[in-house]
């Protein structure tokens, strides 16, 4: 007797690499997602605002190790973001060495010392001194992220190609990622050095890539604490016309 249509799972096809787009003819296809309920959608949205409202900046971490394929798989979900001509202009490096960890947190506090002695305004100054010089979850937590933005891409013959709305839309991406990771129950942090250019020495990246930012990551630490914030709240920030 013939085995049903169902009874083996249709094979996976190949995933497709993404090459640049220069010139050539738009394609489509067909976008046909199937319509979620209301009452489904409604109740996926409440619980994913609650969760996302207990999201915290985490600046203490503890060194226990976290599952890198769910690193990867919140960097997957980053991925995803949309971007300008859809050049997904952004690098993510997973840093995982200790010794590079360590030499970028080095580095990191390196620059900031020099801001502090008169790079910096006093009204910055006075916003950042509460945080001091001295940045432990650079080494503490498992997991480094450190994010570059591409300003343009090579052709086949070297040629130079401009990226659109590089900031928009790797700020986008890095959004994405510390949704992603804080519903895989990860802590993050976006730290941004000024200057960043020690980054692209110290991870061996092209030039035509400009450090974004830098995200420790992995569980709080067991002492930790946050600021008691307070965020707006929605008709704080929302406008309807």
């Amino acid at each position: 007797m013939p085995s049903s249509p169902q009874a083996h799972s249709a094979p996976t096809p190949p995933t497709k690499r993404w090459t640049p787009i220069h010139g050539e003819p738009y394609r489509s296809v067909p976008y046909r997602p199937e319509r979620m309920p209301a009452d489904e959608s409604l109740a996926r949205a409440a619980a994913l605002r609650e969760r996302m409202d207990r999201r915290r900046t985490v600046r203490q971490f503890a060194t226990d190790p976290v599952p890198e394929q769910v690193v990867r798989d919140a960097l997957a979900c980053a991925a995803t973001a949309p971007s300008g001509a859809h050049q997904q202009p952004w690098t993510f490096v997973l840093v995982k060495d200790p010794e590079v960890r360590r030499r970028i947190r080095a580095a990191a506090e390196a620059e900031e010392r020099r801001s502090y002695e008169g790079r910096l305004g006093e009204e910055w100054l006075a916003a950042l001194r509460p945080l001091g010089t001295v940045k432990p979850h650079l080494t503490d937590a498992p997991h480094l992220i450190v994010v570059f933005q591409q300003r343009h891409w090579l052709g086949p013959d070297g040629t130079k190609h401009k990226h659109y709305y590089v900031d928009e839309s790797v700020g986008i991406a890095v959004g994405m990622l510390l949704s992603a990771l804080h519903l895989s129950g990860l802590a993050a942090l976006v730290h941004t050095p000024s200057p960043m250019r020690f980054l692209q020495e110290v991870l061996g990246r092209p030039a035509d890539e400009k450090a974004f930012a830098v995200i420790p990551v992995g569980y709080p630490a067991p002492d930790c604490q946050v600021p008691d914030l307070v965020r707006k709240s929605l008709d704080q920030v929302l406008v309807e016309v």
